[in-house]
């Protein structure tokens, strides 16, 4: 599948809407993590929101390769980019606030809840997409 701009937008935001508020749900009530907050559901919205901005780029330097393909070794780096880029966003340099203290946020929660949310949407958007809306594929990602 090669994706437009506006299926990804569609996918991603209906993915991190669903597959992320459901893993998140988890560390914002304790269970995974001992410190019970909401900060979890601000992290998965700066992902979402940012993201959409970091389509646009994803989507220009799709067009540049000669099969317009996005493979998912692509997809891994782009989470880690992502991740790096909202960890010190919020940690180091602080221009994305967060309703708890800098110091409360750990690298090993955010990196706990950032993997396994972007590791439960890329495992959906590789299955659970595919046979939901099966002409998903077909329509560059648009499933609206």
């Amino acid at each position: 599948m090669t994706p437009t701009l506006f299926g990804r937008w569609q996918t991603r935001l209906l993915l991190l809407a669903t597959i992320g508020v459901v893993v998140s749900l988890p560390f914002a009530m304790g269970l995974i993590s001992p410190r019970a907050n909401s900060v979890y559901f601000w992290i998965l919205g700066y992902v979402a929101i940012f993201g959409l901005i970091w389509d646009v780029l994803y989507n220009y330097l799709q067009k540049s390769r000669w099969d317009r393909d996005w493979p998912a070794a692509y997809q891994l780096v782009a989470g880690i980019w992502e991740s790096v880029f909202i960890f010190c966003g919020v940690k180091l340099f602080g221009f994305l606030p967060i309703p708890i203290p800098k110091a409360e946020l750990t690298l090993g929660d955010f990196l706990l809840h950032y993997s396994l949310v972007w590791l439960a949407v890329f495992i959906a958007s590789q299955s659970l997409m595919r046979i939901i809306f099966p002409r998903w594929r077909f329509r560059g990602g648009q499933w609206l």
